[in-house]
């Protein structure tokens, strides 16, 4: 196995490690009836903090489609962070994570609210305006495999179902603007060095004439 694919393969274990601990919480709760949906996000309330840490670790017991939902996009996303984004990654992720979480928590309904999705959300259009904002080819076709996956996302941000955390989905969605565009000049793992003919093209230097030099 090469670098290149160990590189790879490593670059899914935070996703991965994340992914199994959604679903033992949302089989613990299921098993012993726990309600864990009080552990969420309750905005303006005292109690209603202890969300930022743990509603994205939390999902409805009552329908399944809420996991299933947030699984496949965190699984793929959090595996394109770290793979592309390594250096900046735990930083961009532990920032969907609290900032999400307090903005729901100043500004949203009075309601619980739990899952992954504003987390998501942060991780879609981050990656999504991180290859917009720096220009690079590669980290542009990042950003047209994340529109062609989850263009629909755009939807979530919008109160078209109130018994979805709208909310969340907008917040995620403009934290990781504001990341993208504070992030854009640092935290590319793979940044392609300028080759010196690149670099005097850019500088508008002419390349020398050969074929006019007279050597000695």
């Amino acid at each position: 196995m090469n670098s290149e694919n160990k590189k790879l393969l490593k670059s899914a274990i935070p996703s991965l490690v994340l992914l199994v601990l959604l679903w033992i919480i949302y089989f613990i709760d299921i098993h012993y009836n726990l309600s864990l949906f009080k552990f969420g996000v309750f905005p303006r309330n005292l109690n209603g903090l202890q969300g930022v840490l743990f509603s994205p670790l939390i999902h409805s017991s009552d329908d399944i489609k809420h996991i299933v939902n947030n699984s496949v996009p965190l699984l793929i996303l959090g595996w394109t962070l770290f793979f592309f984004y390594k250096k900046i990654a735990f930083r961009i992720l532990s920032y969907s994570w609290i900032v999400v979480g307090l903005l729901v928590w100043i500004s949203a309904r009075e309601s619980f609210h739990i899952g992954m999705s504003g987390v998501i959300y942060c991780l879609a259009f981050f990656l999504f305006f991180s290859g917009v904002f720096r220009k690079e080819k590669r980290l542009m076709a990042i950003s047209l495999f994340v529109v062609f996956l989850y263009g629909s996302m755009i939807w979530g941000i919008f109160p078209y179902d109130l018994s979805i955390s709208f909310e969340s989905h907008f917040f995620g969605a403009l934290t990781g603007v504001i990341l993208a565009f504070f992030y854009k000049k640092e935290g590319a793992t793979f940044k392609r060095k300028k080759t010196q003919w690149e670099i005097e093209e850019e500088m508008g230097i002419e390349p020398p004439d050969y074929e006019n030099n007279i050597y000695l």
